[in-house]
Parts: structure tokens; C-alpha cells; sequence
């Protein structure tokens, strides 16, 4: 498993010696968003979707950047909505939506360059991104037992068990996991740093005593079976001894969501959003939940609102007149006689 800043060697898309073509072009937009200090992760997926795209062009004879026209990119999304897998499945709004923006990006800034004479993306129309709620959460039970599949006689299932308890205790993301140092813990604070979280954000998060407990018996353990190089400062090792890989991360806790047979299915976010949520519904006010999980937006957050259902039950069950207990009718009044309640009609004069 290659270590984190390896890639895999591709073929260039064209010579590198044209300056206006599409290997050239691309080097030079990588370079600048090297530049403005984007991450590593929107530089490689820019660069993904961008190749995929100037084969896709070469195919069909635009040679060059400047050889694409307004009709060839609305062609092209045709084709992505048209796309079907091996398995006849299409690509979803959200991953359509990715081809789309970064290719909008690119062209636009070969347009703000002079690279190019027009931009035949300015119109382009990205499509629409539904507001969806997290597919599948688990409960404190199901959250338990997938935590409890791996088997801790082994240095690999230690870790994979205190990697799942800091999962569940943070709620932190795969590539946070993933790149997490050992350094990063202050146990007498119990609190953890993550550095360098998404858009190259840190910040700081509470961690619990039980996801404490299972690291250092991890790093007493675990850990010294598996490194190699005694330099080494991160925390989770591969079998080699190296960074593991987001993508591993995945298929690892897949697999214990999986062989824990709770019905349900998912891998690391899955975490996140049950910490969220039970946290939610055990009283955490949204904006502390907001720092926990590093959002820049509370309407980002916001959506654990909605599937945190069980105070908008109790709410439903203590106000709704159909689940009130019917209350008792009030006793009728006896007749009353009218003279006397007009005494003066009654008197005899």
C-alpha cells in the first residue's frame, strides 16, 4: 500500500511540449491550485474528473482545451446522465454534480488566463442536489456491537477496535482517521487535534474515557507489532507499517458493520452521523455538535435535527390531542328555579 503523496504513474493525455494542450494546461492548473494552498484532496479529484473528460474529448476529435465548445460540454453531460456502470447502475446527482463543478472550474480559469478564447462552460447548468438525510443510523446497542467485532487478540483487530472507538467517541472523518498522529491526543485534557481536517481546518474535540482506554492499549499492544520504521508518527499503521489509506479504512469497517448483522449498511460516516444524532437526542445543544464535527455552516448540521426523532416523539405524544388520555366530562349543573333566581318576581306585593 502506497504511502500518503504516492500516485500511481498515468499516461499523459497529450505531449507536455504542446502549451496548449490538455497535459500541459492541466499541469499548469494543478500547479496554481498548489499555489492557493488547495488541499491535496481537491487537487487529485480536479485532476480526476479533468482527465476523464479530455479523454473523453480526445475521442471525439477535441484535441485541445481551446478546440471545446459550448455544445461539446452539453454533450458531455448528456453522456453522464446517460452513463450506466457494469452493472447498469447510473451516476448519482451528487457525482454528476462533481464532473460538472470541477469541470466549470477549470475551464473558467483557463478563460481568466488567456488560455483559452472562450468559455464554453459558463453557462453550463449544474443539476440540482436534493437535501438528503443520512442513509442509516445506528442506535447505542448497534454501535456496541459493531465496535465489538474485531478480534483484539491480534495487533490489526486492537487497532481496528480503537479505531472504531474513535470513530464513535469523535465522529471524526475517514481522512482525519486516517491521518491521525501520535501526538494528536492530550490525555490528561482527553482532548484530540485534528490538523488539517477539511479545507485545511483545525480544531479541537473532546474524546471519551472509553475510546482513551482502547488507543493506549492499542499503542502498548498493537502498535509495536505493526510499525516498522521507529520514526514513524502515525498512529494507525497498515501491515506494512505505513499510513493506511482512506479507501482501506472503508472496506475495513464495512466489513464489521456487516458481520455485526444489525440490518443496516454503511462504513465510517455512518459514525459520525449516529454521534451526532445521539448526541442530539440526549440533550447537546446543535452549535457544540457543529464544533465536534468541524462544519462551517450550522445549516450543515442542521440536518441531524431531522433524524434526531425521538424528542420530536415525546414532544408529539405529550402534545397531540389523538394520544391525550381522554379527560373526564364535567358534571352537569342541577336546574335552577327561576324565581329564585329573579327573587323579585316571586314576592307578592
Amino acid at each position: 500500500m502506497a504511502k500518503k503523496g504516492c500516485r500511481k504513474a498515468t499516461q499523459p493525455l497529450d505531449s507536455v511540449t504542446d502549451r496548449f494542450g490538455w497535459q500541459s494546461l492541466l499541469n499548469a492548473h494543478v500547479v496554481a491550485l498548489e499555489v492557493k494552498n488547495f488541499s491535496l484532496a481537491t487537487i487529485s479529484q480536479r485532476t480526476k474528473y479533468i482527465r476523464w473528460f479530455a479523454l473523453w474529448c480526445i475521442e471525439r476529435g477535441a484535441t485541445k482545451p481551446g478546440d471545446v465548445v459550448k455544445a461539446l460540454v452539453e454533450r458531455y453531460q448528456r453522456y453522464l446522465y446517460n452513463h450506466r456502470d457494469a452493472k447498469g447502475k447510473p451516476l448519482s446527482f451528487p457525482s454528476h454534480h462533481k464532473h460538472l463543478s470541477h469541470l466549470r472550474s477549470y475551464f473558467s480559469w483557463l478563460a481568466r488566463h488567456n488560455q483559452i478564447l472562450f468559455n464554453p462552460a459558463s453557462e453550463l447548468e449544474l443539476p440540482k442536489l436534493g437535501h438528503r438525510l443520512p442513509k442509516a443510523i445506528l442506535s447505542a446497542a448497534e454501535a456496541d456491537k459493531v465496535i465489538g467485532q474485531p478480534n483484539i487478540n491480534d495487533a490489526c483487530g486492537l487497532r481496528d477496535r480503537a479505531m472504531l472507538e474513535l470513530l464513535y467517541s469523535c465522529g471524526i472523518r475517514r481522512r482525519e482517521l486516517a491521518e491521525m498522529k501520535l501526538y494528536s491526543f492530550d490525555r490528561d485534557r482527553k482532548t484530540l487535534m485534528i490538523t488539517q481536517g477539511k479545507g485545511k481546518k483545525n480544531r479541537v474535540v473532546p474524546i471519551g474515557q472509553r475510546a482513551l482506554d482502547w488507543i493506549e492499549r492499542y499503542l502498548e499492544e498493537g502498535r509495536p507489532k505493526l510499525v516498522v520504521d521507529p520514526n514513524e508518527q502515525t498512529l494507525f499503521l497498515s501491515t506494512l507499517g505505513q499510513q493506511l489509506e482512506p479507501d482501506s479504512l472503508t472496506e475495513y469497517v464495512r466489513r464489521y458493520v456487516e458481520s455485526a448483522e444489525i440490518g443496516k449498511k454503511g462504513s465510517c460516516h455512518m459514525f459520525r452521523h449516529t454521534m451526532a444524532t445521539l448526541m442530539l437526542e440526549n440533550g447537546a445543544d446543535i452549535r457544540y455538535i457543529q464544533a465536534m464535527l468541524g462544519h462551517a455552516d450550522l445549516r450543515t448540521t442542521q440536518i441531524y435535527t431531522q433524524v434526531s426523532i425521538r424528542k420530536l416523539q415525546q414532544i408529539h405524544k405529550l402534545t397531540h390531542p389523538a394520544d391525550l388520555p381522554p379527560t373526564a366530562p364535567e358534571p352537569e349543573s342541577p336546574p335552577t328555579d327561576p324565581a329564585k333566581e329573579n327573587p323579585s318576581d316571586s314576592d307578592p306585593k
